[in-house]
């Protein structure tokens, strides 16, 4: 095994994708988070955030050392505490069975887009709900995340890439369950 690989595995610490721009159905139809510059507000996670179980304020797994936003997608530098629940929930991070994660946040200003139309930069095909202003309030190692996405050591290369036709789906599905 390489030792920077061997290195990254011993560490608590790990890097990891929590939010991304890709729509997911809410009950008010297709959410989108913005993740233009200025969207996003990181300061609640760089200032104290913590990372969670399942959005359980009562299993703090750990911190969050540092969050930005790149590539459109949010991504943290996170570090694992050491007590025995932390350390359940570590355990199976390392062993990829756990690999997803969430984020809680609070929407503050959204745009909404109408069916056939086009969001007002021009990024985004209606009927859709975009959080334009948004911050994030925590991120949790999540067993069924909202978003397949993101997650614990999830590169570009393995985030799942939906063709137009696959979003198409999506918009058409939500047009039938309004």
């Amino acid at each position: 095994m390489e030792p920077s690989r061997t290195a990254e595995e011993n560490s608590r610490r790990r890097i990891l994708s929590f939010s991304s721009e890709t729509p997911y159905r809410r009950y008010f139809g297709m959410e989108i988070l913005d993740h233009a510059n200025g969207a996003v507000d990181l300061g609640r996670l760089n200032e104290s955030g913590v990372l969670l179980f399942n959005h359980d304020v009562n299993q703090v797994l750990g911190k969050v050392l540092r969050a930005w936003v790149e590539n459109s997608k949010g991504y943290a530098e996170v570090e694992f505490d050491t007590d025995a629940d932390a350390e359940k929930i570590f355990g199976k991070v390392q062993s990829g069975t756990l690999k997803t994660t969430s984020v809680r946040y609070r929407v503050d200003a959204w745009e909404e887009v109408k069916a056939g139309a086009v969001s007002a930069d021009g990024r985004f095909q209606g009927p859709c709900m975009i959080a334009r202003k948004w911050g994030a309030l925590e991120i949790s190692i999540a067993s069924v995340p909202a978003d397949a996405t993101v997650g614990v050591g999830r590169s570009e290369s393995e985030s799942p890439d939906l063709s137009l036709y696959e979003r198409q789906v999506q918009v058409n599905i939500n047009r039938f369950w309004r």
